[in-house]
Order: structure tokens, then sequence, then C-alpha cells
């Protein structure tokens, strides 16, 4: 137990409290004093009684504010969680997006592919030479003609989507 001496309205008090909460005991007992020097006239225990009314308002509306600000926090609270599963779910959303992006290129450059080897195959083809595939008679040139010409219809129908 600790000893504090405190003076409030210019009158001497002997204090005891637990050690290490003198300074918090001074400086409560320099507020009560402030306020009670602060009320002129009348008796020291008038004084005294309405510096404590004094303080016991100023306390009573600052509980007031903390409790209004209580139910602020508490939806300020939710919109923050509010606002993360949307950031989280948006986040997804990307990765998916992203996902489908690099899948739709891979598709993409292999339909490149494919039209590039239809589009030399064609012009094999065309200049006479034999494809590369297995090369059906001569009597089937036709034919393979008209499907040259699908396949490059095709090509210029793959060109167009990527």
């Amino acid at each position: 137990m600790a000893d504090v001496h405190l003076n409030i309205a210019g009158r001497p008090y002997d204090v005891h409290c637990a050690d290490g909460q003198e300074e918090q005991l001074r400086q409560l007992a320099a507020l009560v004093d402030e306020k009670a020097r602060g009320i002129q006239g009348g008796t020291e225990v008038r004084q005294l009684l309405f510096a404590a009314l004094m303080l016991a308002d100023e306390a009573s509306e600052a509980r007031g504010k903390v409790q209004k600000a209580e139910p602020q926090s508490d939806s300020l609270r939710a919109a923050v969680a509010l606002a993360e599963s949307r950031e989280a779910a948006a986040r997804d959303e990307l990765h998916a997006a992203q996902a489908r992006e690099q899948q739709a290129l891979g598709e993409a450059r292999a339909a490149a592919e494919r039209e590039a080897a239809a589009r030399a195959e064609l012009e094999k083809l065309r200049q006479g030479a034999p494809a590369t595939s297995a090369s059906p008679a001569g009597r089937h040139d036709r034919a393979l003609m008209q499907i040259a010409d699908r396949i490059e219809a095709l090509a210029v129908t793959a060109e167009q989507m990527a």
C-alpha cells in the first residue's frame, strides 16, 4: 500500500492506494481540485459536492457517447467483413477468369497451329505435291481439292474466331 498526499480545494488529504497507482490518483485529485476551485462561494463541502456532480455529469456523457458509438462500431465491423468477403469473391473470380483466358489462349494457339498445318498441306496440294499424309490415288484429286477448300474455309473461320 502506498500513501499519497493530496490537496483538494485548499485542504490536504492523506490517501492510501495500491502500489503503482499513485500518479493516477494524483491526476484524479487534480481534476476534482480544478472543478472545486471553479465553483465560487459556498462551503468546502458544497464546492466538493458540485465538483463531484460535474465530474459525474462528464462521465455520464462520455458513457453515453461510448454506448452510441458501439452500434456504429458493430456496423463498421460488419461492413468491413462484408467488403473483405466481396474482395475474396472478386479475387477468386479474377483467378478463374485468368485461368479461362489461359485455356482459351492455349486453344487458340493450337487452332492456329492446326490452321498453319492445314494451309501448308493445302498449298502442297495446289502445287501438285503429294500430301504429307498418305495420299489417295490420282483419280481422287477432285475430292481432295474439295476437302482442301473446306479446310481453307475452316481455317478462315478459326482465324476470325482467334
